[in-house]
């Protein structure tokens, strides 16, 4: 759903509220207004609808409004009698009478002859008598039947004249076409002076209101008319496109390249690999190839929907708004039973109007009825999007361009099949085929996205099951021969149904009395009045052919299901029963080889086998990760290291991984030795003093540790702490070869080292050996000397 642009009011779209714009049908008829404009059966229901308080300004524009109407029904010839009495007719139609008098010749009494009445043969009563202003034949007011009692005033029109005009076909109710050519240049000045000259501003300053207020009130009134031009329908095929196309008439600039494959471009849209449409071979003009449409102000698209209900998306290259209204998809039977109801005189002799594009309604009216109808102004740079069996209208608000192309999803299949059905009971052509895009999809199961293939194989099972039971009624009906047929080899308009218009492309029945002619299997008893035992069935595929192609679109969808079922599987497996990456590697690896959709459960699918890639990566690391260089280096945390904590978490994630990793086993190995390298790092440290021989042990072993270990400074401190306790106790053992200079050194030594009570405890008694000897030592000096 499109956001209403800000235009002159900063409201949001939101469901079409009545406005005080009066409607066509609450104007009544003037006096001079002939009964064509408008039917008189809505008469009844004028005080239903909003009016206007102060009577239209009358206008001065000579233009006429191209909207078409109808022509005004005729009685059917069986009851021309009655439509004798001209005067009645007239009124009940609407239209005045006029005050003029029908002048009459008298009978000259010098050519009496030429004078009689065409049913008594008598040219008496010459005042009774009556000259058709068709033919000028004569008759007696009194011979008519019924008789009329007065001379009618105005134009009188005999019998056979009236059964004559009444056997007219009727015209054409739509649109006329221009006889003017215009370029693109000189259709813009001419909307813009139009637009400029009827609003008496510049095109610009005109607010989009004002335009949609006109154009209801002109559409609602029935005194004045006015004529506008609108390029639409232009084939993009023929002209060029909007969009940058490959190949096309004009060079692509550089940076245009990237929109030449883009899904926006109109041109890509009806072909992508997700679009139905992209299986039909012939390039249908406004379905698979885009239309392109020059608007100017007033100029209107009347309510319609889509060809076999698709999709469609229209975009607005530039220029001024295009005001829309739409009505949602499930409203498309009570909006056509509105309009029935509203104008029966016209659905009756043509049951197909609204696919026609030419009637136009006040949403207003509509909405009365509990249609339920929204708008928006679409401005340039905007797509506008409908959805299948929408109707929708609107109109321009000034000069601009506009590009729209048709599409079908695969949620669209079952609504095309009973569109299909729907144009069968109208009597309506298709566009295409719906069961040949079917078979000719099912023939390319191998490399149909699976999504597609599945509803395809849907829909094929409801085009086998019908047309199982069409066969079986015309082999009830007789019809033994048959004989195999490509029907795509015709052209549609050879091999449509002579009774619903419908294009055959299953079977199909005719017979030798009309070549060329054929019905469907649903109208086999109105093809001809020959017997059925003459009649030929022409068949595509035999029924037996069917069902092979089905099971290949069954596999296909299967496939994918099947796969589907292995992904979820290996994404919710217990911890024994867990697939290793390699395995989530081949299962991206197949859906890409067999095209499977970028669906969520394969985004997911691809996200965790990333996620397990990275954690293998880390593991990885950290199992060839070596300390021992490190510390003898001079030691240190490496600024990528992992805490003990950041590896118990990690291995805690490497098991809540849905795939099991070769490396998970090896990590938890080594968290656990690492755990128990504390443990023994706490013992150790707990006792007064270690020995340096387990101390250096220990340390040995948290070399193949790439980890942060917090207890390893305190274990170096503490070896040094052993070792320099070592050294005095031995020294302290061997107090025969202790030199001053040994206790000195070892004194030295322990200054460096951190405090501990075992050190300071050594300390002192080293110091005080140290005192007592150097004391000795200067004794024995001084001694020497006295000597």
């Amino acid at each position: 759903c499109l956001q209403k642009p800000d235009l002159a009011s900063d409201t949001k779209d939101k469901e079409y509220k009545p406005h005080d714009i009066p409607q066509r049908q609450s104007v009544q008829p003037s006096e001079s207004c002939p009964p064509a404009r408008r039917a008189k059966r809505l008469r009844a229901e004028a005080t239903n609808i909003k009016t206007e308080s102060d009577a239209p300004e009358a206008r001065t524009h000579n233009l006429r409004r191209r909207m078409g109407c109808a022509p005004p029904k005729c009685e059917s010839e069986k009851e021309i009698h009655s439509t004798v009495k001209l005067p009645e007719k007239k009124e009940q139609a609407g239209e005045p009478e006029k005050d003029k008098s029908k002048v009459r010749s008298k009978k000259p009494t010098n050519a009496v002859d030429l004078y009689v009445c065409l049913l008594c043969g008598s040219g008496n009563d010459e005042d009774r008598l009556l000259l058709c202003d068709g033919c000028d034949d004569s008759y007696h007011t009194f011979c008519l039947i019924p008789p009329l009692h007065d001379v009618p005033k105005g134009d009188w029109r005999c019998p056979q004249c009236l059964a004559q005009e009444c056997n007219k076909p009727q015209e054409a109710f739509g649109f006329e076409q221009a006889a003017r050519d215009y370029t693109l240049r000189t259709f813009g000045e001419m909307a813009d002076a139009f637009k400029s000259d009827y609003f008496n501003m510049p095109v610009h300053m005109v607010p989009t209101e004002l335009v949609e207020k006109e154009f209801w009130r002109l559409v609602s009134t029935i005194e004045e008319d006015v004529t506008v031009e609108y390029g639409a329908d232009i084939a993009s095929k023929e002209f060029g496109s909007g969009f940058p196309v490959r190949g096309g008439k004009f060079k692509v600039r550089p940076d245009e390249e990237e929109y030449l494959d883009s899904g926006w471009n109109l041109n890509n849209m009806p072909v992508m690999e997700q679009s139905v449409l992209a299986h039909i071979t012939a390039d249908i003009c406004g379905m698979k190839l885009p239309w392109l449409y020059v608007g100017m102000c007033f100029s209107s698209f009347c309510w319609h929907i889509e060809d076999h209900w698709s999709y469609s998306i229209n975009y607005l290259h530039w220029g001024e708004p295009k005001t829309w209204y739409g009505a949602p998809g499930y409203a498309a039977e009570q909006l056509e039973d509105v309009m029935k109801k509203l104008a029966p005189e016209l659905f009756e002799s043509q049951p197909d109007l609204l696919h026609q594009l030419v009637t136009i309604m006040n949403p207003n009216t509509l909405m009365a009825h509990g249609v339920p109808v929204y708008r928006t102004n679409q401005c340039a740079g905007e797509f506008v999007i409908t959805f299948p069996r929408a109707y929708h209208s609107g109109f321009n608000q000034g000069f601009n361009f506009a590009e729209a192309v048709n599409f079908c999803t695969v949620d669209w299949l079952p609504l095309g099949r009973q569109c299909v059905e729907h144009y069968r009971l109208l009597h309506r052509y298709c566009v295409f085929s719906h069961d040949e895009m079917i078979c000719k999809m099912a023939s390319k199961a191998d490399v149909l996205d699976v999504v597609v293939a599945s509803m395809v194989q849907k829909d094929m099972a409801i085009m086998i099951e019908d047309e199982t039971m069409l066969r079986e009624k015309v082999d009830k009906l007789g019809v033994t021969d048959s004989e195999r047929v490509a029907f795509e080899l015709f052209p549609d308009d050879e091999r449509q149904c002579l009774k619903c218009k419908t294009t055959c492309f299953m079977s199909a029945v005719y017979c030798p009395c009309k070549p060329g002619l054929l019905v469907c299997l649903y109208h086999v008893e109105d093809l001809c009045s020959c017997p059925t035992y003459k009649y030929k069935l022409g068949y595509r595929y035999t029924l037996e052919e069917l069902y092979p192609m089905m099971n290949a679109l069954k596999m296909r969808a299967e496939s994918y299901n099947e796969w589907a079922s292995n992904v979820n599987e290996a994404l919710e497996a217990k911890i024994n029963n867990k697939k290793s990456l390699i395995s989530f590697k081949a299962l991206i690896e197949e859906s890409e080889i067999k095209k499977f959709p970028d669906n969520d459960l394969l985004r997911h699918l691809r996200l965790v086998t990333q996620d397990a890639d990275k954690c293998a990566s880390v593991a990885q690391q950290l199992l060839n990760g070596k300390r021992q260089t490190r510390y003898r280096s001079g030691g240190g945390k490496c600024p990528n290291q992992l805490t003990v904590d950041e590896l118990r978490l990690f291995v805690r994630q490497l098991y809540a991984l849905p795939c099991l990793l070769s490396q998970t086993p090896l990590l938890k190995d080594l968290l656990d030795r690492v755990e128990a390298f504390q443990q023994q790092s706490e013992r150790l440290l707990s006792e007064e003093m270690p020995s340096a021989a387990e101390l250096q042990e220990l340390l040995d072993v948290s070399f193949d540790f790439d980890v942060d270990l917090p207890q390893l400074g305190e274990l170096r401190t503490r070896l040094e702490q052993a070792r320099w306790l070592e050294e005095v106790q031995l020294a302290s053992s061997e107090q025969n070869s202790l030199t001053l200079d040994d206790m000195r050194r070892l004194i030295d030594s322990g200054v460096g080292l951190a405090p501990y009570p075992a050190v300071e405890k050594a300390m002192a008694k080293l110091q005080e050996l140290l005192t007592v000897s150097e004391h000795w030592d200067d004794k024995a000096r001084n001694l020497i000397k006295a000597r």
